[in-house]
């Protein structure tokens, strides 16, 4: 008879170094998330070779993947911190329990969500503006995507629970060979190279669902075979509780990721009165902006874990100290780059700017904009404290408040008083004060949890 597999044990989280341990976890999630970012690229790639209207196609997509994508996140996320929160308490077989759970209403919410996107795939991209000649290459795309979809959740959530058991090496192994496998079957069933079937933007899909497969086969095994973290031992009351705790954090989280495009949307629309040009230089600077905030990503994954199971412990002085430890080496990181940023800005520019006035808004792009990313990062990972606290609609409402408060506002502010270089300040000035109301608002939030925490013990 196996024993019970304790993950505390393999990761200390609860006692180890704070710096030291929040580096093992975050450096496999960076090399991760490169890993996969050149492969969507890769992928990208491929899709151009087919020509105009299949890459237009495959970018219509986009939204509505996004869509399905947030939910999975969010729910990852409540999966993560609700997983954690048991392993710091030490509540082994309810963590199995809940990971369990998780993994199945995940699956039958993104199902659902496909299956009703699938049987309006019409309405919905007609309304996002895609015509006749683009619809065939849209419906063969994400119909295989929808059907497919189920086969990403799971991974998704896997490495979730994973992560919320201080193993971030797993999951990044698992993001990165799913990209190998797509990037590699990509061209075989996209050209029909070989013995492969030519099936053009369809082959694109399949790839994907493929990928996604032999991911969710492999953290199905390392869950319920080798990790032993999977359990059904609870009764009816016991899903209902662990689905509401779930989705109690998950839901909110999922909100929250969908609103970054949302005020996107608005940020290029302002941008958009001052020509193509300059849509395409915002367009060069928003990508720039997500390589440059890597580490910062990867943090919000591991930070997580590890605040979830301390406030699960009760040692509230770890949390806190994780907190403002990460806060400062983000500060300092992301000074780093602005500086490596300023160096390369001419390079950069002429790189990725074929005309005067494109090259001249991206170097002003770079001089002012990467200024606020570790303001940025501060928001960003006091976020996801909040949802680690399991306080979702906090992490909720500081999103709202960054966006369309803070910095949607002060950009058109900006851009009134100022043109491009205003709303570019106006932007950066919006993460600083941002920044300074989500650290003020954590660190009182923690004080009072603490307090009520000593008051309860006391009692």
């Amino acid at each position: 008879m196996s024993s019970v597999h304790n993950p505390n044990k393999d990761n200390d989280i609860l006692s180890a170094d704070i710096a030291t341990t929040l580096k093992r976890m975050t450096i496999p999630m960076i090399f991760g998330m490169i890993t996969l970012m050149m492969f969507n690229i890769v992928d990208t790639f491929f899709i151009s070779m087919l020509g105009t209207e299949q890459l237009a196609a495959v970018s219509f997509t986009f939204p509505v993947t996004f869509t399905v994508i947030s939910l999975a996140i969010g729910l990852g996320i409540g999966t993560s911190a609700v997983i954690a929160k048991a392993l710091g308490e030490n509540n082994i077989a309810e963590a199995k329990f809940d990971a369990t759970i998780a993994l199945l209403i995940s699956a039958v919410f993104v199902f659902c969500l496909s299956v009703l996107g699938f049987l309006f795939i019409d309405p919905i991209f007609k309304l996002l503006g895609a015509n006749h000649q683009v619809m065939p290459y849209i419906y063969d795309y994400i119909s295989i995507w929808f059907l497919g979809s189920v086969f990403l959740i799971t991974p998704m959530i896997g490495n979730s629970v994973l992560r919320a058991s201080g193993d971030t090496k797993t999951p990044s192994f698992i993001m990165g060979f799913a990209g190998l496998i797509n990037a590699a079957l990509d061209p075989l069933l996209i050209f029909g190279v070989g013995p492969f079937p030519e099936l053009g933007i369809k082959g694109a899909a399949v790839a994907s669902v493929i990928a996604w497969s032999v991911a969710m086969v492999i953290i199905l095994y390392l869950l319920a075979i080798k990790k032993r973290l999977l359990s059904l031992q609870g009764d009816q009351q016991g899903v209902v509780s662990a689905s509401r705790k779930i989705l109690k954090i998950g839901f909110p989280a999922a909100g929250a990721n969908m609103l970054t495009p949302l005020a996107m949307a608005v940020m290029t629309a302002i941008v958009a009165s001052y020509g193509p040009e300059a849509v395409a230089a915002f367009g060069v600077g928003s990508r720039i902006e997500s390589i440059a905030s890597l580490v910062v990503l990867a943090l919000s994954m591991t930070l997580p874990p590890f605040v979830s199971q301390n406030f699960g412990a009760g040692k509230y002085d770890r949390v806190q100290q994780a907190y403002k430890q990460t806060l400062k080496f983000v500060m300092l990181w992301q000074l780093f780059i602005y500086l490596l940023l300023l160096v390369f800005s001419g390079l950069i520019s002429r790189t990725f700017g074929n005309e005067p006035e494109v090259v001249r808004v991206i170097e002003l792009f770079i001089y002012i904009m990467p200024l606020g990313y570790g303001l940025q990062g501060i928001i960003i990972l006091t976020n996801s404290s909040y949802n680690a606290l399991h306080k979702p609609m906090n992490a909720l409402a500081l999103s709202v408040v960054r966006l369309f408060v803070f910095y949607v506002p002060f950009a058109y502010l900006g851009a009134l008083l100022g043109d491009l270089t205003g709303l570019f300040i106006g932007a950066a000035v919006g993460n600083l004060v941002t920044a300074l109301v989500a650290y003020k608002w954590f660190n009182s939030s923690l004080a009072r949890m603490q307090n009520a925490s000593l008051k309860e013990y006391a009692r």
